[in-house]
């Protein structure tokens, strides 16, 4: 087992004095109403917006209501309409924003030349399950509904998220494929929650990994259901019955994360279902690491591995 990096462990040390785990109700919707923005060092940490591409914030339905968007469109974008891809970020149902996403889905525009939309949904404690996934879900109907304003192809259509928005990603194309569309032709999961009932062995192998514990997983987990059943298969992919049909996947896990595991065993149940999946396993990476793209050293490669996958899928 390869160790952490020793900035990386310094950085979840002062991560660990603002742990999930360690705040009730208020304290976390104080925390959500920070912004993290961008500026020397919130770039340095969290990476900046990818050059040549075009920021737009609007909004998108949502369940109940219009929710904010950010279009991320690469400037050299040729004549005809790109590819749209949607963006779910993470933050354990509670916390995150459409800045935290900025550098994964600015660097997606750039890479693979697609539209990318970032979806603001509803946050927990305020808003429990289902709500960020009935969100992103109405987002995504919503989007593709728009494309052409968007210059964008309803055609050719992925999503991505990473850790929560792994989760929502996953259950989105569940949603999509439950109720007759649209079409997803590619799901990127980056360290993917499909488990809420906490029941992958690393969730013990790695309860104290740096960035992310299991205290955290699990005060994530009950501050998004709010005690509802964890097995509901749009609360925890793994558990839906059927997982045919679905689109071809990209699954990346980091060996140092309490849900390692549930990657590895949800691109087992697609595979099992007939569903192409690529798996790939980031040595001595944490939790989120695609989140700290200048102190993890494989950001960079897993950036490309996603970028080549949705790119190849999407220029068919």
């Amino acid at each position: 087992m390869a160790r952490t990096d020793l900035r990386v462990r310094l950085f979840g040390r002062l991560l660990a004095r603002t742990s999930v785990a360690t705040m009730d109700d208020a304290r976390l919707r104080r925390a959500q109403q920070r912004r993290i923005g961008h500026n020397p060092l919130t770039d340095l940490l969290f990476g900046a917006v990818a050059p040549g591409v075009r920021l737009t914030d609007g909004t998108a339905a949502g369940e109940v209501g219009p929710v904010p968007v950010r279009v991320y469109r690469p400037d050299r974008a040729g004549g005809g309409p790109l590819p749209l891809v949607l963006g779910f970020h993470g933050g354990g149902w509670t916390l995150g924003s459409l800045d935290s996403g900025d550098w994964l889905c600015s660097s997606v525009a750039a890479t693979v030349g697609a539209v990318v939309v970032s979806v603001d949904y509803r946050l927990a404690p305020g808003h429990r399950w289902p709500a960020a996934a009935e969100d992103c879900y109405a987002a995504l109907v919503d989007v593709v509904g728009r494309a052409a304003e968007l210059g964008a192809d309803p055609e050719r259509v992925a999503v991505v998220g990473d850790s929560a928005g792994g989760n929502l990603a996953a259950v989105v194309c569940l949603m999509a494929r439950d109720r007759s569309g649209p079409r997803i032709a590619h799901q990127g999961l980056v360290h993917p929650a499909v488990d809420l009932t906490m029941s992958s062995p690393s969730i013990e192998e790695n309860a104290s990994a740096p960035i992310l514990t299991r205290a955290d997983c699990l005060a994530f987990r009950d501050h998004y259901l709010g005690g509802q059943d964890p097995r509901q298969p749009y609360a925890s992919p793994l558990f839906a019955g059927d997982l045919s049909g679905l689109p071809p996947a990209l699954v990346q896990v980091a060996e140092h994360d309490p849900i390692r595991d549930d990657g590895l065993r949800y691109a087992a149940a697609l595979r099992e279902a007939g569903v192409p999946v690529r798996l790939t396993e980031y040595v001595g990476m944490p939790h989120g690491y695609l989140s700290f793209p200048r102190l993890c050293r494989a950001a960079p490669q897993a950036l490309a591995e996603l970028c080549a996958e949705q790119a190849a899928v999407l220029a068919r």
